[in-house]
């Protein structure tokens, strides 16, 4: 069961969330699609290198990530996105590409889009490409501790 730390975090802090499995998919969007999960509260959890360091960058499965403005926004030189080969080690309980968005659990900063955290619910991969968490972002914010910055593209 990939989602075993996230599900132990979540229940250990007593955090009521929901559980949707859905046919497997691999992009956000079609992730929202087939669990019937509203675009805006769907999240992509994005794996960046800034100034070298790993991060995680939250933000809705429909926007884009502006990678320039990230770097602006955080201070930095340099924002890059990691490649599947460098990040894949960081998350080893996690299917490539299915890791939710608390860095926290990982040694990992998370920044959120701003947009997202106008939300009543976050929505992510549970680890996999086949169950999708809902949770309250309020609960989110205090468990994850989130950066937030604009850094979307609609």
């Amino acid at each position: 069961m990939p989602q075993k730390r996230i599900l132990s975090f979540l229940k250990e802090n007593n955090v009521p969330f929901t559980m949707t499995h859905h046919p497997k998919a691999y992009t956000a969007q079609r992730i929202a699609a087939s669990a019937h999960i509203k675009g805006k509260i769907m999240s992509k959890t994005i794996v960046v290198k800034i100034d070298g360091r790993f991060a995680l960058a939250v933000l809705p499965a429909n926007d884009r990530i502006s990678l320039t403005k990230f770097a602006k926004q955080v201070h930095v030189k340099k924002v890059e996105l990691a490649t599947e080969e460098e990040f894949r080690q960081l998350f080893p309980d996690c299917e490539t590409g299915g890791m939710p968005p608390f860095g926290n659990l990982y040694g990992l900063k998370t920044y959120v889009a701003f947009d997202l955290s106008k939300n009543e619910e976050i929505a992510f991969n549970a680890c996999n490409h086949i169950d999708v968490i809902t949770m309250r972002f309020e609960d989110y914010n205090r468990l994850v501790e989130p950066i937030i910055v604009h850094f979307e593209i609609g």
